[in-house]
């Protein structure tokens, strides 16, 4: 240890010694793994962002039927279309055939206006749900109650706010036992449902929820509903899955060699998708990068063969005095090292400000990693490694006469 520390010492005494050259030489480190520590922590805060936003949605432990699947092609998507709608009918075969179920919801989402007295919120999405909501963890109240399941099939007119629709109308009031109107008809709020935060800045909890009932004389009976299905416990959830689908197609009389006319998924099957985007960018991201590092690797060579160029009778005098050649050659290589390392550090600290700026302005989540910093690090001292060594293999190999006679 003492003897890397003397190395790596007399490297960075080298590299002061010319800051201007050392600085332009360990430019491409910096561009290189800056960019991949802002990028990186970026899509890593996006990926956190959107799992929770898409878990909160769909639930970890449901799956959700529509009328539409996900892992489809554009031709396929397209003969979906004609899909018969989801509907109570759908709903009722699955808990008549499945067994492994533990609740059943339909719901539909409609944009609608919000109204308490004087004060009007546009584009509020208003969810009509049935009673078995409140079976999923995704519907809870953080004040007051849920609507019940008596509500529900006799379609009142309670709602249960979002936290930022229940601020903004209300304020600091009480909302509860309030009257609100939604679409011109009126709405006792019997809850207000806890905050969730915002994704890209746009806030997840400016909704309302009322019965479905209720919900479809505000918009009519026509829209495809969508339903959500919770196994009686997470082990037996592709068991409950495939239970519903043959409920589904049972009801819908579909053929054997006939394929389903609806979609089933999990928030798993989201996530997949979503990742399977990411993955390419990773993969042009490294790619980018591994070139910069090249580019900078190569300048860094060029560099230290300067160098060795320049300090050939300083070799040779040390060579003459006593000098092996691993000695020449692990210096060369310290500097090598140290140089790089140094332009990954300062990449690193440049690359965690960028994404902390875009972060505080912008609504761009970022999330910081230490393996990132690991990684950026690490492979700049492959960089300094690799394209050290010939420059200091050249170095070592000096005769030292010649070299004291150089001019």
């Amino acid at each position: 240890m003492g003897r890397v520390a003397d190395l790596t010492g007399i490297a960075l005494r080298t590299i002061w010694a010319n800051k201007l050259r050392s600085f332009l030489t360990i430019l491409g480190n910096i561009v290189a793994v800056g960019s991949i520590i802002a990028v990186v922590s970026l899509i890593q805060g996006v990926n956190a962002e959107i799992a929770g936003a898409i878990v909160s949605r769909f639930g970890s432990d449901s799956f959700t039927i529509e009328r539409v699947g996900l892992t489809m092609s554009e031709a396929e998507i397209e003969a979906a279309r004609n899909n018969p709608r989801i509907s109570l009918d759908d709903a009722a075969a699955i808990r008549r055939f499945s067994t492994q179920l533990g609740a059943v919801m339909a719901q539909a989402r409609r944009n609608g206006e919000v109204r308490y007295r004087d004060r009007v919120l546009e584009n509020v999405r208003v969810r009509g749900v049935t009673g078995d909501y409140v079976e999923f963890p995704t519907f809870t109240a953080a004040r007051g109650r849920l609507f019940s399941q008596t509500e529900t099939d006799h379609s009142r007119g309670v709602a249960v706010l979002g936290w930022d629709t229940a601020e903004r109308l209300f304020g600091q009031s009480d909302p509860l036992e309030r009257t609100v109107k939604i679409q011109g008809v009126h709405f006792r709020v019997v809850g207000v449902s806890p905050p969730t935060g915002t994704t890209f800045g746009r806030s997840q909890d400016e909704y309302v929820v009322i019965p479905l009932g209720r919900f479809r004389k505000l918009f009519g009976p026509r829209p495809s509903l969508t339903l959500m299905a919770r196994p009686e416990s997470p082990e037996q959830r592709q068991r409950a899955m495939d239970e519903a689908t043959s409920a589904l197609r049972i009801e819908r009389r579909l053929h054997p060699t006939q394929d389903n006319n609806f979609g089933l998924f999990t928030s798993d099957t989201v996530l997949g998708i979503y990742e399977q985007a990411t993955t390419g960018i990773f993969a042009v991201l490294f790619g980018v990068v591994a070139l910069s590092l090249v580019v900078s690797g190569i300048v860094i060579m060029n560099i230290m063969l300067m160098v060795v160029s320049e300090r050939t009778q300083e070799i040779g005098l040390r060579k003459a005095l006593g000098a092996r050649k691993r000695d020449v050659l692990w210096q060369m290589l310290a500097e090598s090292v140290t140089l790089s390392v140094l332009g990954g550090l300062i990449g690193t600290g440049v690359g965690f400000g960028v994404a902390l700026t875009l972060r505080s302005l912008t609504p761009m989540p970022a999330s910081v990693h230490p393996w990132s910093i690991v990684l950026g690090i690490s492979m700049t001292a492959v960089v300094g490694l690799c394209f050290g060594l010939y420059p200091s293999a050249r170095a070592a190999a000096l005769d030292p006469i010649a070299a004291l006679n150089r001019r």
